[in-house]
Formats: structure tokens, sequence, C-alpha cells
């Protein structure tokens, strides 16, 4: 048992030093534990078999999903609206949206989104992102507590429940005390926290995709060359392919994308054409989205009888028409050693062999229109294309250099696709498999990731990219750790420990200690390493009491998910730190209040919602 003692406060140590990442101690431990013979192979390994992290693993591939497909983008926005010039009401729908939202998306995932619309929204009113990011940190921790799945905490106290025999708890049942909890922020935000928040200056306007596509369209003059037109019934086009007509040679036009209006004529519910090849058939009205000079346009519209639509304002018409989350657009730099420079190439057919079209082209910030040029190093294009494939361009570093990040850029479009409603019906589908017990819970999680990916909502590269690997490696190595708390007698040692303290006064005493020794820990412990740990000690102290331990885990759930006192307690925590221009006494001020409150409420709700 002092071998078991020793090892855990050498864990502890590790984490709040935090000198390695939390994977690499986790293992550290895990390893240990099994050199020094406390657990046998079967038993070392358990963590990476166990539903749990199987579980959680899935939910960053759904969670990612709808990211992906703009669901998380297109929340934010809205949040972001809502709030008009604001700023009260701007850090109320940004607490509160970020919360709502990690209770169906991972915290991660949900500070991710909302940061940049935050910070966008902040300077736009006339704040500073100091007063806004660390409610939206917050609030995320405090949204976890609406669901089952909204945090890794709420899964682990859940299966512990089961794995000891008893009844685990419904997927919303989080939400009796997740609401009151993400209510009582709101309130503690609006009225005290916000004077609270440091004003810090900070050098992050970010550059947002309406930004960026304006500096595109002043860069290359691309709001004078595009046009979108209607094939008639009587134009000669009508069931021609692309290829017949050679227009960009004879007709100096390029076209970009086509939109089947016919309803009959549209196939697999998918009325766009985003990449037309020669081989693609005109039908009657398609709308046919061209570039190309004034006088070769009409003289385009003459010939083939075509009627002419109204553009949109080009931004618009370019991130509503153009892009999209499988379709989008960035600009690539000439390098001074490509190959590529000096060669005299045909702009037109320059990044066909990328599978990306050319929507405009610049030197020295000076428009190029020139159909033929000589490449120049310095040279930048504006193109557009699938996003693998603007991906894989970065493969061609040595002639071609990306500017900003396609990838990120991607997860900015709110205009939904198809694949969108899949990914929501998967996240929808998997609740209900829950609320209603149909599958374990790993099984429902494994089967809203598997539609995800096979329909394509996220490819698998990007879905594996998606998850936390250094939460999910952490958690699987931490259980054993558990288990061997337990095994060893530690667990009941540290349990009678709390009842001998605590539990002869009264058991809200001890529902008090819990959450206070448990949240001690989050501060320096990732929660779900503090949701292991706590998890199996609890269990042991309200069997030794008979009392029930459905308050006890509830209160270890609410406690492992207030880190509000460190930057470093949680990735959500350090993530805005920077951003916010936050200080380490910054979270202690701010935190320190909304923590005291959180305590009081558990103790009051907690015990009428779960009686002991």
């Amino acid at each position: 048992m002092n071998l078991m003692l020793a090892i855990l406060i050498i864990t502890i140590v590790l984490f709040i030093w935090g000198k390695f990442t939390p994977d690499i101690i986790a293992l550290i431990s895990m390893l240990s534990l099994f050199l020094f013979g406390i657990l046998d192979l079967t038993e070392t390994l358990s963590g990476f078999s166990n539903p749990t992290v199987i579980m959680i693993a899935a939910l960053f591939i759904i969670g990612e999903g709808l990211s992906q497909t703009g669901w998380t983008a297109l929340a934010g926005q809205k949040f972001i609206k809502m709030a008009g010039k604001s700023t009260s009401k701007l850090l109320l729908i940004t607490t509160l949206g970020s919360g709502i939202l990690s209770g169906v998306v991972s915290n991660t995932g949900t500070v991710a989104t909302l940061m940049p619309v935050t910070i966008s929204s902040a300077w736009s009113i006339g704040t500073l992102p100091s007063k806004l990011l660390m409610p939206v940190a917050f609030g995320s921790n405090t949204g976890g507590l609406l669901t089952l799945t909204g945090t890794p905490p709420n899964i682990i106290v859940n299966n512990t429940m089961l794995n000891s025999g008893l009844e685990g708890f419904s997927f919303f049942e989080f939400a009796l005390i997740g609401l009151p909890l993400l209510l009582i922020a709101l309130i503690y935000f609006r009225f005290v926290g916000y004077r609270l928040l440091p004003s810090n200056k900070t050098n992050n306007k970010p550059v947002d995709i309406s930004t960026t596509l304006h500096k595109w369209i002043e860069a290359y003059k691309v709001d004078d060359d595009y046009y979108r037109l209607r094939v008639r019934s009587v134009s000669p086009l009508l069931r021609t392919k692309i290829g017949d007509w050679n227009f960009e040679n004879e007709h100096n036009v390029s076209i970009l994308r086509i939109k089947r209006r016919h309803p009959s004529l549209i196939k697999g519910n998918e009325p766009f054409i985003e990449f037309p090849t020669n081989s693609t058939e005109f039908l009657y009205h398609d709308i046919i989205t061209v570039k190309g000079h004034t006088e070769a346009i009409n003289a385009l519209m003459i010939k083939f009888r075509l009627g002419l639509l109204p553009l949109e304002p080009i931004a618009d018409e370019l991130r509503n028409n153009l892009i999209n989350q499988e379709v989008g657009m960035t600009e690539v730099l000439v390098t001074p050693k490509s190959v590529l420079v000096g060669r005299k190439i045909r702009l037109g057919n320059f990044f066909k062999r990328f599978g990306v079209q050319l929507m405009a082209a610049s030197r020295n910030n000076k428009p190029l229109v020139e159909r033929d040029i000589r490449v120049k190093a310095g040279d930048a294009f504006l193109v557009r294309g699938i996003w693998s494939d603007i991906e894989q361009l970065k493969e061609h570093h040595e002639n071609l250099v990306i500017c900003g990040s396609p990838e990120g850029m991607a997860k900015t479009v709110t205009n939904l696709t198809h694949k969108s409603y899949i990914a929501v019906f998967a996240l929808v589908l998997m609740i209900l498999l829950l609320v209603f017990k149909i599958v374990p819970g790993a099984i429902a999680a494994l089967i809203a990731a598997g539609i995800v990916l096979i329909t394509g909502c996220v490819p698998i590269t990007k879905a594996y990219k998606g998850i936390s690997w250094i939460s999910v490696v952490m958690i699987a190595a931490m259980i054993p750790m558990g288990l061997a708390l337990q095994k060893t007698g530690t667990a009941k040692l540290i349990a009678n420990g709390l009842v001998d303290s605590l539990g002869s006064l009264h058991p809200i005493v001890l529902l008090g200690g819990v959450f206070l020794l448990t949240t001690t820990f989050s501060q320096v412990i990732n929660n779900s390493a503090t949701a292991v740990l706590m998890a199996p000690i609890v269990i042991i102290a309200a069997n030794t009491l008979s009392l029930s331990a459905a308050p006890f885990m509830i209160a270890v759930a609410i406690s492992a998910s207030t880190a509000f006192l460190t930057p470093v307690g949680t990735t959500t925590n350090a993530m805005v730190m920077t951003a916010g221009g936050y200080r380490f006494i910054d979270y202690v001020r701010v935190g320190a209040p909304l923590l005291l409150l959180f305590l009081v409420t558990t103790l009051v709700l907690v015990p009428l919602i779960w009686p002991f």
C-alpha cells in the first residue's frame, strides 16, 4: 500500500509540475504499476479496451463532423449576430452559447469554434477580447454538465457506477444540476465577473473569412470578371458538352461552376457541378458561373443566347456560391527556387494539373490580366478547389507556398450541405440510442461516428486529427490507477479517511469534502484524470456509510469541471490565456467567487435531486 501511495503522489506531482504532457505521465504511472507487480498485464492494459475510452474517442469524431460540416461555425455566428452592439448581451450570448454547444460538442471544440468569432465581435463592438474569452471557457466547462456525453468526467462517473453494479445516470439527468449552474455562471458574469475581468489590450484582431475575401477582391480585382448566365431553351448549348466549344481558347471565358435548376435533371439530390469538365453536358435552365472580361461575356451571351442573372455583392457571391464545406479558395505564392520561375505558361491551364481552378493572378500587388505570362518569383494566384486538393498543394512547397490555413478556413464556412444534415442526424441518433438505452453508450457513439465517417462528413485522416489523442491515451492509461487503488486497498484507506474525518458529521459535510478534494485536484490535473482517481474512492466511502453513491458521484462530475483557478486545469483555460492576455492571478480573481457559488449550489441542490 505504501508503494501504491508513493506512485499516486509522484503521479500527482508530475501532473502539477507540467514538465511532461498528461499522456506521458499517465503512461509512466501505468507502467510503474506493472513493473512493481501491483497489476498484471491484463489489468495494466485494461484501460485501452474500456468502453469509456472508446466512447470519448468516438465523440471527438462526431464533434469534428459537426465542425467540418458547418454546424458549429453557423451556431457561433448566430450567437454573435443576436448580440448586436451590446457588450453585456454579447457576454451573455457567448457564455450561454459555449455552454449549450459544449453539451453536444467537446469543450475544446466549442472554444475553438467560438474563440475567433468572439474575438472578432469584441473588437467590432468596441470592447476587448479579455472581457469575453474567459467566460466562454468557463461556460464551456459548465455546459459539459448538461448531458451524459458533455464532458469525459460525466462518462467516467457513470461507467464507474455501472461497473460497481449500481444504476447509472440517464442522458439528460446531469442537466438537473447543469442548467442551474450554467444560469448561475451567466448571472455571475453579467453582474460580478465582468467587472473582475481585466482589460488587456492584445494584437489579435482576427482575419476571418469575410475579411480575407475582401482582401482578395481588392488585391486581385475579381469583382469585374464574374458573371452568372442561364441556359435558355433556344440556346445552341443545350445537350452539348463543354469540350465541344473550346471556351477558354476561342471565347476567352472560363466556366467555374454549373447549377442544375430543372428538378427532373438533378441527380442524387446534388444540384451543383462544382468543377465542370469537358464531358459535362449543358442542360435546360442551367445556371453557369463564368469568369471573363465584359466584352467576352457579351459576345458569349449573344452567340449562345444566354440570359444574364444578377450577381450578389462579390464577397457574398464568393462566400455563398463558390465556397462551402467541400470547396474552398486560397492564395498561393511562387517560391524563388520554384521550377516554374521563367517558364511561359497559359494561366487558364496552370493549375489544372493540381485539380484546382485558377481564379485570378497578381504580381507586385497588381492584377495580371494577360492570359499568357512568364512566371516570376513572388507571383500570387487565387485558386479554387476541393479543400483536400488545396491541402495537397502543400506537397509542392518547394515550388508553391499556401498562404494561411485552408483547413482552418474550411471550418469557418457556414453554408450547410447535405452532409451537414447527415452529421446532425448522426448526433441525434446517438442521443436517442442513449436516452432510450437501446445499446450501450460506447456502441451508440461508435454507430454515430461510423455514419459520420462512411458518409464522408469527415475524411478519415481529418477525423483522426480531430481526436485529442493526448486525452484519450491519458484516460486509458489512468484507468488502471483506479483499479490499482482498489486492488491494494489504497482507495479504501482514502475513503476511510474521508468517512472518519467527515462522514461522522453529516453527509452534506462529506459531500463538501468530496467537492473540495476533487476541485483541488482539477486545478492542476486534467479533469478526466481527476474523475478517474476520485470515482472509486467516493464509491467506497458511500458504501461504507450505507449512503447512495449518486449524489457524491454527481459532486465528483461537477467539481472535476470547476478548474476555474488556473490556466492549466483544462485545455479550454489554456486556449484563451494568450488570446485574452490573461495572467495566472486573473483566473484566481475571476474564478474563485464562481467556484464558491458552485460549491454552495451543489451542497443545496444535489441532496434534493439525488437524496442520500
